[in-house]
């Protein structure tokens, strides 16, 4: 499968729907099978770009991921500004709803790691009870640092052969985790969700089905954890710079025209 990307302030985003990135986790379970990976989907939003603009290595591993699934609002915007166009917002929860259906109708084997104790074990369960079929081989908080990497990894092993592992550290510790954990723990798939297990378990409401239609998500959020208010900043900072690159780019093709 070719992918159409866009690139968003030196962050490459992949151009793909709900059914496509489906399609190639099934794919990719299915080589994993077989010996292939690992592949680190991650979800890109305005905070990671920001995030990748202060960090060469973590603009390094974006650019090297096997998939980047246009999640956030903003990066729809930023595509609109350039004259270009993303054909689905894939959502981060309903993603993992979607796969966690593919992996009841499959057999597939899930780790859930990442989160405040006991968030992950709540998400995996309401999951599980969703999705009948999917087997939630094990569910830790574990550690994102890599000098407790022997004790994470050691968990995840102990749960046995696992096909997809969700990582809730936040970008851009879930991102390095997958990076240098997944080949390791030989398992073929790997996605960093950040907040995901707080919504699945009901720790942190998700807004209405209103707000999400009319793209205010990041709004409720802020609602309900206000504490999130100086991540929110580099909202507006993304906007004016994601603004200005537009702008370069309609001025280089009008000289060029």
């Amino acid at each position: 499968m070719t992918r159409r990307s866009i690139e968003i302030l030196g962050v490459r985003v992949d151009d793909v729907t709900y059914d496509e990135t489906v399609g190639l986790v099934d794919r990719w379970i299915a080589e994993g099978r077989a010996g292939g990976g690992p592949h680190v989907i991650t979800t890109p939003n305005p905070e990671f770009v920001m995030a990748a603009r202060r960090s060469p290595d973590f603009r390094s591993l974006l650019r090297s991921a096997a998939l980047n699934v246009p999640d956030g609002v903003g990066l729809m915007l930023a595509a609109r500004l350039r004259g270009e166009r993303f054909r689905e917002h894939v959502r981060g929860t309903d993603l993992v709803h979607r796969l966690a259906a593919l992996g009841a109708a499959r057999g597939h084997r899930w780790y859930l790691l990442g989160a405040a104790d006991g968030v992950a074990r709540r998400a995996a369960d309401i999951l599980a009870a969703r999705h009948p079929g999917l087997t939630i081989a094990g569910a830790a908080p574990g550690s994102p640092r890599p000098e407790d990497d022997p004790g994470t990894w050691a968990l995840v092993r102990a749960a046995g052969p696992i096909d997809l592992i969700l990582v809730a550290y936040g970008a851009p510790a879930q991102e390095r985790w997958l990076a240098r954990s997944l080949g390791p723990l030989a398992i073929p798939v790997g996605i960093g969700v950040g907040g995901v297990f707080n919504f699945l378990s009901g720790t942190v409401p998700r807004a209405p089905g209103w707000m999400q239609r009319l793209e205010l998500e990041w709004l409720h959020r802020l609602i309900v954890q206000p504490s999130r208010w100086r991540r929110q900043l580099a909202l507006p900072r993304f906007v004016a710079l994601a603004t200005l690159e537009a702008a370069r780019q309609r001025r280089g093709r009008s000289r060029s025209a």
